[in-house]
């Protein structure tokens, strides 16, 4: 510390000083000092001048006598007092700011929401009036249901008036006379049973058909019972008719010989049989290609056959009567009791409402008639009111009886829909590896039987007389090879005998087939004893090796055209629309108009294929077992979903989307999406 000349005392270590000393050029040049002051340009610094007997040293400048006054504590609130007001403030405007900006958002949310609550009640009400004609347009299911009804109780009254002689397949006592009557006949010809099977075939087509087309819940279980029990007596018996006459024909072979060969060759064709029938009458062991006339099919038989008393039958079935009938799908008891119950149990409530409140009205006619007896012009007119009331009451009963019988339909028209869509839960029985999964595969071309037959004796003409002996046996079949083969030398004297046989031409293979035999034992078709399988498509020949004669046929995956790459469903007019269907292999076009449906087209691999069904309407169930024996299956069953990998949706979901789809098919067009592989099971996805 030092004192200056003023008296007042200065720290040297005070910062007032420091900056005053660090600041002296400033200084010297406000009391003109400085290079630039007006003493002269260029004059040296009184820190730079020299003056005698100061040694070298000049006087010191004085400092300047401003200082820096010290911030006391009243201003430094007061600064801080203004800080805090200048926050406030900006804080205030910035909250109002907010608030504005908060109250204009908000009203604009309520504008929105004004709007949107007027087009939502818009919408709803569009809906509601939607929904109105909703119910109207479903009520043509029920009176779809109701018409089919009709149609099938009318079929059976045109069979009662036709009188034709065949029975009614609904009627088991007819059925029974009908097989009864058959089997009495004897010494029918070939001819003769080709005529009666188109009768038998008839009613065996009827009786899948009302398997197939009635309702479930029409369905009871003896009546299922009862219809496969009469399919399965006819097959047997047609079958059984079929060898009968093949015996008859066979007695006559040595008549009917051929000049070249020596030995019986016949065909006969039908529209639903072919029969290939060859009788070795010379027994040459050099003969033993069989070859029919103007036809490629034949056998390669070995040498004991050649050498040996047999036939050969190639008895060519165009149906298949050999598999085992598929199990009929019913729903559960629980569920359809539950239904109908439900149903019926409002309409039993509305009826004794409905009669309590006509008792009661005709108890107050009583009383009132009572009463007022001497009144007779007002009684008369009250009777006529109450008459009135309770024609009114009996018409709304009628109505809402009627109203209430189409509830009852329209349920089992929603069961039965929801019943064709639902999956099985349940894998089909385990398979070995040789047996073939019928629910996987399917038999296409019907069913070729291939027998050995014993050769009956033939008939001897003796003083103008045929006598011929009858076998009280009947026709006996040959058994190759032999249970026991130790009277036979070489191991290989019985190879497998080569067959050839032609598809037949409606059926439509998009791989080549697989031919498969019938074990009657284990009531399956098997894929083993079949070997050296070759397929001409273009001849359409199919050429194997069989180790064992019997029943066979050929056979071709059930969903080789699924699932599909595409479908389109588009209005041609009213109530008429086209669905084309695409897959891997083919494109078919479909017309639907009211209950009839007929194939338009059909392409493979971009080519046009001219079938049979072209051009034929018919009734949905008949034309989707046309098209499935013609090969071309593209309808699905509840088995379906374990050999196709495919996005299964809730069944419930996909009836209610088709039904939408039925009942604007006629004004849009809708068609396939592929976010619906991609969305869950609960919702369905398609383009319109």
């Amino acid at each position: 510390m030092r004192q200056t000349g003023g008296g007042a005392t200065i720290d040297s270590a005070s910062p007032v000083l420091n900056d005053v000393k660090s600041r002296s050029y400033f200084t010297e040049k406000r009391v003109g000092l400085g290079n630039n002051s007006y003493l002269g340009v260029g004059r040296p610094s009184s820190q730079q001048l020299s003056l005698p007997g100061s040694g070298g040293r000049g006087p010191k400048a004085k400092k300047s006598g401003s200082k820096k006054k010290k911030v006391t504590k009243a201003e430094r609130l007061k600064l801080l007092q203004e800080e805090e007001e200048r926050r406030l403030k900006e804080e205030e405007e910035a909250r109002l700011k907010y608030e504005k900006e908060e109250m204009e958002r908000l009203e604009i949310q309520r504008i929105e929401k004004e709007k949107w609550n007027r087009l939502e009640a818009k919408d709803l009400e569009r809906r509601n009036e939607e929904l109105e004609e909703l119910y109207l347009l479903e009520r043509c299911f029920p009176e779809a249901e109701k018409l089919k009804q009709e149609t099938r109780m009318l079929s059976q009254w045109k069979h009662y008036i036709q009188c034709d002689g065949s029975p009614d397949p609904a009627i088991a006592q007819e059925m029974n006379t009908f097989i009864s009557l058959w089997k009495e006949k004897t010494n029918e010809t070939f001819e003769e049973v080709i005529e009666k099977s188109k009768v038998v075939l008839n009613l065996i087509e009827k009786l899948k058909f009302i398997l197939l087309e009635t309702p479930p819940c029409d369905l009871q279980d003896k009546n299922i019972i009862q219809y496969q029990e009469s399919i399965l007596q006819l097959q047997e018996l047609l079958h059984l008719k079929f060898n009968v006459a093949t015996e008859i024909l066979l007695r006559q072979a040595s008549t009917l010989a051929d000049l070249d060969s020596g030995n019986m060759e016949k065909v006969i064709k039908d529209e639903n049989v072919t029969l290939y029938v060859w009788a070795n009458l010379k027994k040459n062991p050099r003969h033993r290609s069989v070859r029919f006339s103007e036809t490629q099919i034949g056998f390669e038989i070995p040498r004991i056959l050649a050498t040996s008393d047999i036939a050969v039958r190639l008895l060519h079935t165009h149906y298949d009567h050999v598999s085992a009938l598929h199990p009929v799908s019913t729903p559960s008891k629980e569920h359809a009791s539950s239904v109908t119950e439900l149903v019926k149990d409002d309409v039993e409530n509305v009826e004794k409402a409905i009669c309590k409140e006509v008792e009661e009205e005709s108890k107050q006619q009583e009383k009132q008639s009572h009463l007022i007896q001497e009144e007779k012009l007002k009684v008369e007119e009250e009777q006529d009111d109450t008459e009135v009331k309770m024609s009114s009451a009996e018409e709304e009963s009628e109505a809402i009886k009627c109203e209430l019988e189409m509830k009852v339909l329209s349920e089992t028209v929603s069961a039965a829909q929801l019943l064709l869509v639902e999956n099985s839960s349940e894998k089909p029985d385990f398979f070995e590896n040789d047996m073939v999964d019928l629910f996987q595969f399917t038999t296409l071309g019907g069913v070729y039987h291939l027998d050995i037959l014993e050769l009956p004796p033939q008939c001897k003409p003796v003083k103008g007389w045929m006598i011929v002996e009858i076998l009280k046996e009947g026709l006996q079949k040959y058994t190759y090879p032999p249970e026991t083969t130790e009277d036979f030398e070489t191991e290989n004297a019985f190879p497998p005998i080569e067959v050839t046989l032609e598809v037949h031409e409606n059926v439509i293979f998009f791989e080549n087939p697989m031919v498969v035999r019938w074990d009657a034992e284990g009531k399956h078709w098997r894929t083993d004893g079949i070997s050296n399988v070759s397929y001409k498509p273009n001849e359409r020949l199919v050429t194997f090796s069989l180790d064992t004669f019997g029943p066979v046929t050929l056979i071709q995956d059930a969903h080789i055209n699924m699932p599909y790459q595409s479908w389109e469903l588009r209005p041609l007019d009213v109530n008429k629309v086209l669905l084309t269907v695409t897959t891997v292999f083919t494109e078919i076009q479909i017309q639907i108009k009211e209950n009839l449906c007929m194939l338009s087209s059909v392409k493979l691999k971009d080519k046009k294929h001219i079938s049979l069904l072209e051009g034929t309407w018919m009734t949905p169930i008949p034309f989707i077992i046309a098209l499935k024996e013609a090969g071309l299956n593209i309808f699905p069953t509840r088995y379906s979903h374990f050999y196709v990998v495919i996005n299964n949706k809730v069944p419930l979901v996909e009836v209610k989307a088709y039904r939408q789809m039925a009942l604007l098919s006629s004004t849009f067009a809708f068609g396939w999406s592929k976010w619906n592989l991609l969305c869950n099971s609960t919702k369905v996805v398609f383009k319109w």
